[in-house]
């Protein structure tokens, strides 16, 4: 039986600390809703904008796998695995903290803001030993179609992680249509749109909109608007 929950942008939490503007599409932080805990295994989807100069400074995580998607600016990454890297538009950046990691997160720039999604997925496995990549992936392979940027597969296109999870990107011209069949039976799909116009299996969607469906097998993605980009993730239902 399909479940679709609708999640406008304008019912997600919100912090603002001067330094840092965050959108919290399921609890977070200060913000607290019993009914938006997490979507499967799909716990945090963070939409934040960080001023020039400013960051998070060193944190721990364990037992998560933390996708971090740059849209605007470049974010400086330092961890206890003595990885040091700054991801842009076009990055895509992955830890699997496992067993346990600090990080920190600055804005590279003095002067420009940066913008980003921060996502925690629930992992398959815990314990395991924590490990970082980040990949630079060609925007142009995402236009009117989908561009795979996570699996569970170290061998597939796009970062890897310990869950069975798919993540896509896609950047459309108006009234361009895509089908998409589910890679699992049981997985539920959350379409976040990051910006533009959407219809998601019959759900029309704005900018930061997110839709979650669970009981289908495939469903149909049409652009209603010009240059729309679209997240979309698969992820087990737990």
């Amino acid at each position: 039986m399909e479940k679709i929950i609708l999640h406008t942008s304008d019912t997600r939490g919100h912090s603002n600390f001067g330094w840092l503007d965050s959108y919290h599409s399921f609890s977070f932080g200060h913000y607290y809703d019993r009914e938006r805990i997490h979507f499967g295994a799909l716990r945090v989807l963070n939409d934040d904008q960080v001023a020039a100069g400013m960051g998070f400074g060193k944190h721990p995580h364990d037992n998560m796998e933390i996708i971090s998607i740059p849209l605007e600016g470049q974010l400086e990454h330092k961890d206890s695995m003595g990885n040091t890297a700054v991801i842009k538009s076009g990055d895509v950046q992955v830890m699997s903290a496992g067993t346990g990691i600090t990080h920190s997160e600055y804005n590279k720039s003095s002067i420009d803001p940066v913008k980003f999604l921060q996502i925690w997925i629930l992992p398959e496995k815990e314990n395991v030993t924590p490990r970082y990549d980040q990949i630079t992936l060609n925007k142009a392979d995402r236009i009117n179609t989908l561009q795979q940027i996570l699996s569970p597969n170290r061998n597939d296109e796009g970062v890897w992680i310990h869950q069975q999870a798919w993540f896509y990107l896609g950047t459309f011209d108006q009234n361009n249509k895509v089908e998409y069949a589910f890679k699992k039976q049981g997985n539920g799909v959350y379409a976040f749109v990051i910006r533009g116009s959407f219809e998601v299996h019959g759900t029309i969607l704005n900018n930061r909109d997110a839709v979650g469906i669970q009981g289908a097998d495939h469903l149909t993605i049409q652009s209603l608007s010009p240059e729309a980009e679209i997240l979309l993730m698969e992820v087990p239902m737990m």
